[in-house]
């Protein structure tokens, strides 16, 4: 028990020493610890760089993964107020995307409501982006917006981008 107050003790005073530093507008002698940056739900995993022939359309496979324990919605989600998966490229890069083959999503049940299937990636999926560039290198920021979700939760929407230097010749 001994053990007990004198942990208590310390765990106080501590507590009043960083209350009584910031009440003062002095720098706390303890600093509470740094929180983990948080991993992100999707990654892009490559190619980073592709030619295609100038001016021509080609379609280039881009590769995706979804962080272990999570999904996110297919490009054609199953419920219209679901966030779909959505690959885009911004206009003024020198490059434009014709059209986005998305792959078929995979049916997944929540273990809270397992009469109602979802379409969901998981894992690894690839996409098909048929593009056509003019002449040059160009250093494209695409971006795949999506809405990550565990069994419990869903997390709000995101995009992230996907850098791929397209050299068309």
């Amino acid at each position: 028990m001994l053990v007990d107050k004198t942990q208590m003790r310390i765990a106080m005073v501590a507590a009043l020493a960083f209350a009584s530093a910031l009440a003062f507008g002095q720098e706390p002698l303890i600093e509470p610890a740094p929180r983990p940056a948080a991993k992100p739900a999707v990654v892009f995993l490559y190619p980073e760089q592709v030619t295609i022939p100038a001016g021509r359309p080609a379609t280039i496979a881009l590769h995706f993964r979804v962080a272990p324990g999570l999904h996110i919605n297919s490009h054609t989600p199953s419920e219209p107020e679901l966030i779909p998966a959505i690959f885009a490229i911004p206009a003024g890069s020198g490059v434009r995307l014709i059209s986005a083959v998305y792959p078929p999503g995979t049916d997944f049940t929540l273990p809270l409501d397992p009469s109602t299937k979802l379409s969901v990636y998981s894992g690894e999926f690839t996409l098909q982006a048929r593009i056509v560039a003019a002449p040059g290198n160009h250093l494209v920021e695409a971006t795949l917006r999506y809405q990550a979700c565990d069994n419990n939760a869903c997390m709000p929407p995101k995009t992230i981008t996907a850098a791929i230097d397209v050299i068309a010749k």
